[in-house]
């Protein structure tokens, strides 16, 4: 059976994130509403960019919290391997496109 892994993010963590995306949310609906009232394309392709941005600042921030939590538990608990392979895999899922 495989293992499931939980975060424990802070309650301040999680409303700063939750914020993020709720505003990230808002940023989409905007774009769905620009693109049926046909607002002139480079205008919906800035937006895009700006959700992208926003969506990328919210990665960074749990990366950061996976690192410095979850990942250095690992380490500090003798688990150097396992570690340092699941942050080279968090990293390859974030490359992707």
């Amino acid at each position: 059976m495989t293992e499931i892994h939980k975060a424990h993010h802070s309650e301040q963590t999680k409303a700063n994130l939750t914020s993020r995306l709720n505003r990230i949310e808002g940023q989409v609906r905007a774009i769905n509403r620009m693109i049926s009232e046909d607002v002139y394309c480079d205008d919906v392709l800035t937006q895009i960019r700006a959700t992208r941005s926003a969506l990328n600042s919210v990665a960074t921030r749990l990366l950061e919290h996976h690192m410095k939590g979850c990942i250095m538990d690992k380490v500090n608990h003798g688990e150097e391997e396992e570690a340092m392979e699941e942050l080279l895999v968090t990293f390859q899922k974030l490359m992707k496109d």
